[in-house]
């Protein structure tokens, strides 16, 4: 079974024409002067960075940084050549009539008016005006707002992430465009929070509940890490920009730091006094799913894409284990409560036991029927959820079987856990959420995560 997640990382694809993004960059303020930061990188970024990143790189082709785009592949033809539009082997790609040799490959050629702007930019000295030449191109393109949700969802959109506030009395959910909080005691909409990346695919608030913190992205274009007050809804900052989707956030337990990861291999940690990323960790060989730190926050765990899940040193960022025992993709991991033991899942539908300091395997945890996507672990308590339509309950010291959540009509993405309360929240891809009580599994509600949306009256009969 192939996992999902690249379906919801392109679902984008499907929505409606009224849902779909074509945002621009705005023009640099000199119509005659073509700026690279504000018109070159954006083209670049949306239409050249999926094949042409260190994680990929089609070619030996990079473009990631200013510095890496400027270097030659394989070919060892300079892609672009200042002042010289003829010498430039980037335009003489772009321009190739032969639809298998044309840049950007398998996709449509670039509008003329977009060759145009690259050779002007290439005439006038093809000029670097942004603040580094080694930084990100993603994070050197100036921000603009980000696209209006829809007021009334035509379709509901997968539920890729959810997070329970530390009281309990709100349930954060990952939209289009937006980020929706709702009462999970009767599954009434509180506030919408917008100027969001397209997806979030991952939420946590702070220990204190005072900020929300997501992983957002377009994918194979952009991606976010931003803090939000849940309290107004207000975006505070952007912490971080990649070249691709971010996938997850963590605090750690004293709420000192934030980790985030994303589908460009990375790992990033910011000091949340200062909001400076304190460490930067690409050891992964592909996306990085999930991250999670231990007890005391000396440690962070990763799941990959890779096949592998890791630990490393929060201090130093140095890898400290390594496991492998997986073989299918790594989409989820959790420390237990004392840090000795970690718990990851993915393609092979079972969660695995590792020791956290020799990674050597514990047990394994089956009993699912398909992939599994989100672990949560606390309160003596493990909870998966997967792509059989089903959560599951476990004891996390015997690692025995409790219960089943069952209701869901389709895969089974994102899960919160509230040890409070004693109420699991469950997202699909089909866009509901259900709200359990844990000591018998009953429904406390349910509720597609799409304001304005309207269920046909079969669909809405079966949620509730």
């Amino acid at each position: 079974m192939q996992f999902r997640a690249t379906a919801v990382l392109v679902w984008f694809a499907l929505l409606p024409a009224a849902m779909a993004t074509g945002d621009e960059q705005p023009p640099a303020d000199d119509p005659a002067e073509v700026s690279f930061a504000q018109e070159i990188a954006p083209l670049l970024v949306r239409n050249c960075t999926a094949c042409h990143s260190a994680s990929e790189a089609k070619g030996g082709f990079t473009l990631d940084t200013f510095q890496s785009f400027m270097k030659a592949g394989d070919s060892e033809l300079p892609p672009v050549v200042a002042g010289n539009v003829d010498e430039s082997y980037l335009v003489e790609l772009l321009k190739e009539p032969d639809a298998d040799l044309r840049m950007p490959r398998e996709a449509d050629a670039l509008p003329e008016e977009k060759i145009a702007l690259i050779r002007r930019w290439i005439e006038q000295g093809a000029k670097f005006d942004g603040p580094d030449p080694t930084a990100a191109l993603a994070s050197i393109i100036p921000k603009a707002p980000h696209p209006e949700p829809p007021d009334s969802y035509r379709v509901p959109v997968p539920v890729t992430a959810l997070a329970f506030h530390p009281s309990g009395g709100e349930l954060a959910v990952g939209g289009y465009h937006e980020i929706t909080l709702w009462n999970p005691a009767n599954g009434s909409l509180r506030t919408r929070i917008k100027n969001l990346a397209q997806r979030t695919y991952g939420l946590a608030y702070s220990p204190d509940g005072s900020r929300l913190a997501a992983a957002t992205g377009t994918p194979g274009q952009l991606g976010e890490v931003v803090l939000v007050d849940p309290a107004t809804g207000e975006v505070l900052r952007t912490l971080g920009t990649m070249a691709d989707v971010a996938l997850d956030v963590a605090f750690s337990p004293n709420g000192s730091l934030l980790a985030a990861c994303g589908a460009d291999r990375s790992i990033r940690v910011y000091d949340v006094a200062s909001w400076d990323e304190k460490l930067l960790i690409e050891d992964h060989a592909d996306w990085v799913m999930a991250v999670a730190f231990n007890h005391d926050g000396s440690r962070i765990a990763s799941a990959s894409r890779d096949k592998t899940s890791k630990v490393y040193a929060v201090d130093s960022g140095d890898s400290l284990a390594t496991y492998s025992e997986h073989g299918e993709p790594v989409y989820t991991v959790a420390f237990s409560e004392d840090g000795a033991q970690v718990f990851t899942a993915g393609g092979d539908n079972k969660i695995h036991v590792w020791n956290s300091e020799d990674a050597k395997k514990i047990a394994d945890v089956g009993g699912f029927g398909g992939e599994v996507y989100a672990l949560r672990l606390a309160a003596g308590q493990v909870f998966g959820c997967s792509a059989d339509k089903t959560a599951r309950q476990f004891r996390a010291a015997d690692r025995g079987h409790v219960r089943n959540f069952e209701g869901h009509h389709d895969y089974v993405y994102a899960l919160a856990y509230h040890p409070a309360s004693g109420r699991l929240a469950t997202g699909g891809f089909d866009g509901e959420v259900r709200v359990w009580n844990v000591e018998d599994a009953a429904a406390v509600t349910s509720f597609f995560a799409a304001p304005g949306y309207r269920p046909p009256v079969a669909e809405q009969a079966s949620a509730e």
